[in-house]
């Protein structure tokens, strides 16, 4: 299969999104292409399952491409999302010494992506990455638009920077090796992007009913249209809007009460897609109880959802302990939570004017 570029039109510093079987093999010649010269020193980070399927091929390319590389292998659970590991990237980065003209590649899945993109945006004030995700979730998400960081006791990724990759390399071969579960919270994120603005793509995805459960029922060709078409999707918004200020709060659709999920129930019980999916349902719900959207619309959603695989029934959280999470959130403003919440199959909004007997019920009612 040929390799599909989607571009980042950023103004400062876009990037190309490269999308297609054994694109791994090429990341070297692909990285000499960016303008880095024989001899640059590469760090590659990664984790021991990624490491110990793709870490030699990853290894070998650079190599081939007379690139200085050498690998971190580091844990990578979300509990190990912390200063503290970015800290052991930061000591091989001296132990290494990694210069403002070397460069991070990040192999692995959106914690890998998060935490070597964070020790990149951190290391000299700032050194160049790659991101070469290896899971579904981070190749239609994670691993494009810059947003890196770690978790905070109190809440996921309140400690961050955006810090553009110079490439994302997408093979999709390498999901070959990926837990089912996994490859099922990853749809998550492809039925948000549906959900938010590609109607088309949500309708390609209910045809396919039972086959976005896992890699083994879906077509080659599929996957990769629905690759390319939620790589653009994540392309198109972040161009418009890099650091968040207004557009691109949509992509938190199902995020802000799907990190509420994550914190209360303890990082790793869901997955992070499995959280953003309930999220999707919770807030499907409040968008019912205000008027927002249709019975049918949340049925279409759920359905999806359910297809998928992933879970449908909130957790026994106190309401009380949902409330106080959500006041943690990194998207109040002036104490208001704002929730994207859908209007349509399609189209969403920003409201902060959900009330907490709106979502007392709406929790309820997904129980």
């Amino acid at each position: 299969m040929d390799l599909q570029t989607i571009r980042v039109e950023l103004q400062a510093s876009p990037y190309p999104v490269i999308i297609g079987s054994a694109a791994l093999l090429s990341l070297g010649d692909q990285i000499r292409g960016l303008g880095f010269k024989a001899g640059t020193k590469v760090l590659l980070v990664t984790n021991a399952v990624v490491e110990a399927h793709y870490g030699a091929s990853a290894l070998q390319s650079l190599s081939e491409a007379c690139l200085d590389a050498s690998t971190l292998v580091i844990e990578a659970g979300e509990d190990q999302k912390t200063p503290a590991t970015v800290g052991l990237i930061h000591d091989a980065a001296f132990a290494r010494r990694l210069e403002r003209g070397s460069l991070i590649v990040a192999l692995g899945g959106g914690v890998v992506g998060d935490m070597a993109g964070f020790a990149a945006a951190t290391w000299l004030r700032g050194i160049a990455v790659v991101q070469v995700p290896t899971t579904l979730l981070a190749m239609v998400d994670a691993a494009i638009g810059g947003k890196t960081g770690v978790n905070h006791p109190g809440g996921k990724n309140l400690i961050g920077a955006f810090h553009q990759p110079r490439l994302v390399l997408i093979d999709p071969s390498s999901l070959a090796t990926l837990p089912e579960r996994e490859f099922r919270a990853g749809m998550a994120e492809v039925i948000k992007y549906g959900v938010i603005g590609d109607p088309e793509l949500l309708a390609e995805l209910e045809a396919s009913g039972p086959q976005l459960a896992s890699l083994n029922t879906l077509s080659a060709e599929l996957l990769q249209r629905i690759l390319v078409r939620s790589a653009a999707a994540k392309a198109k918004v972040v161009a418009a809007d890099e650091h968040e200020g207004g557009l691109r709060a949509i992509l938190n659709y199902g995020h802000t009460l799907g990190h509420v999920v994550e914190t209360l129930c303890g990082y790793g019980t869901y997955l992070h897609g499995e959280a953003v999916g309930l999220g999707m349902l919770a807030a499907g719900e409040i968008s019912l109880a205000m008027g927002l959207w249709s019975a049918s619309d949340q049925a279409r959603q759920r359905t999806v959802i359910a297809a998928a695989g992933l879970p449908l029934a909130w957790p026994a959280l106190n309401p009380d302990a949902v409330l106080a999470c959500l006041q943690g959130d990194k998207k109040v403003r002036e104490g208001q939570v704002r929730f994207v919440l859908p209007t349509g199959i399609g189209r969403v909004e920003i409201r902060s004017d959900v009330s907490e007997a709106t979502i007392r019920s709406a929790l309820a009612s997904c129980a």
